[in-house]
């Protein structure tokens, strides 16, 4: 089964959403044997998988999320690529799955690119060609056991801002589920903690807000994460303060924070955080891949909003540090060495 594939034409680059669009190239790996095959691109978006694969019944299916972008030079950027390449391994080694090289995953996120460029949305959109790696399962069984035989993929698509009104703070409310247990897959991008996530987040759109502040499972006392995002808070004493916790997603967006605070003079640390004591910052935002940074203007906990620095307007400290990275990440400014990997586009 195929279906026609997307053009350049097709898009308006200055108003793209976050949605798929059926590009003309993915890469494509499998694992048998105990080794993995050479890979390489593939132009059908459709696979032939058995009804009995070990992923659609048992779940060993991981996922990563990363853009290429436009610099003014016409070249184009991947970021950090080698991060989203070590935390698939720890998903892998969590989910039992073989890992799978850096070189290779590194290698094959160029080629996609490469092959997909003409895609990848001008310099001055702000927009981005988004790339999917994702890892599954694919032996046919009905008991419980490990997979033997896997599917790496990754494929593009271009994507806008991932929240429509762009840099603009957005409210958040505390629910009644728990994202991921103290010790079970929270620090995995396995596909189902986002699963889970699902009911969760549609309670808390219907209620208004842009998404749930899921709390530690043990003592619903501490922040975990902001939907499917990372959460930061600035003190009015200067600090760059994010959560630290076993069920926390290890993003990488929020590391690169973390190593750049310093600059705007911020002590950055990886710290409990409790939702009784949010009058401690003075700005807060949610932080990953898709947002990149998302301003928070309040959280509503039992009834009772915070706010943080405005509900309209964007701290100071939170703008400083959306500039620096973005400016990294399309080549304006200069980056921490080894955090950008150029794409060979001829």
């Amino acid at each position: 089964m195929s279906e026609e594939k997307a053009k350049p034409e097709d898009f308006d680059w200055n108003n793209l959403g976050f949605a798929y669009h059926d590009l003309p190239y993915r890469y494509r790996a499998y694992y048998k044997d105990g080794k993995w095959s050479e890979g390489g691109l593939e132009t059908d978006s459709y696979m032939r998988v058995s009804e009995a694969a070990q992923s659609f019944h048992y779940g060993q299916e991981i996922f990563e999320g990363a853009k290429a972008y436009r610099r003014k030079d016409g070249g184009v950027n991947l970021f950090r690529t080698d991060m989203n390449a070590k935390r698939m391994n720890a998903s892998a080694d969590r989910l039992l799955m073989p890992q799978i090289p850096v070189d290779m995953f590194i290698d094959a996120m160029k080629q996609v690119v490469k092959a997909n460029q003409d895609f990848v949305p001008p310099y001055g959109t702000g927009a981005t060609l988004y790339l999917r790696p994702f890892y599954f399962g694919t032996t046919p069984m009905v008991g419980v056991h490990a997979a033997t035989e896997f599917t790496f993929e990754i494929f593009a698509t271009p994507v806008g801002a991932y929240y429509k009104g762009g840099l603009a703070p957005t409210a958040y409310v505390t629910g009644t589920y728990d994202r991921a247990a103290h010790n079970g897959t929270g620090r995995a991008k396995a596909a189902g903690n986002y699963a889970s996530s699902l009911l969760p987040g549609d309670n808390a759109h219907k209620a208004g807000y842009s998404d749930v502040v899921y709390l530690d499972p043990r003592l619903h006392e501490n922040i975990e994460e902001l939907g499917s995002a990372n959460f930061f808070g600035i003190t009015k004493d200067g600090k760059f303060q994010t959560p630290k916790s076993p069920s926390i997603l290890p993003s990488i967006t929020k590391y690169s924070l973390l190593a750049l605070a310093p600059e705007f003079g911020l002590i950055p640390e990886e710290t409990t955080v409790s939702i009784n004591d949010l009058d401690r910052f003075a700005e807060a935002g949610a932080m990953g891949t898709a947002a990149v940074i998302s301003p928070v203007g309040s959280i509503t906990h039992k009834g009772k909003k915070h706010v943080f620095f405005s509900e309209t307007e964007v701290g100071p400290y939170t703008q400083k540090l959306y500039k620096r990275l973005t400016g990294i990440q399309f080549g304006d400014e200069e980056a921490p060495e080894g955090w950008i990997y150029d794409v060979p586009l001829k």
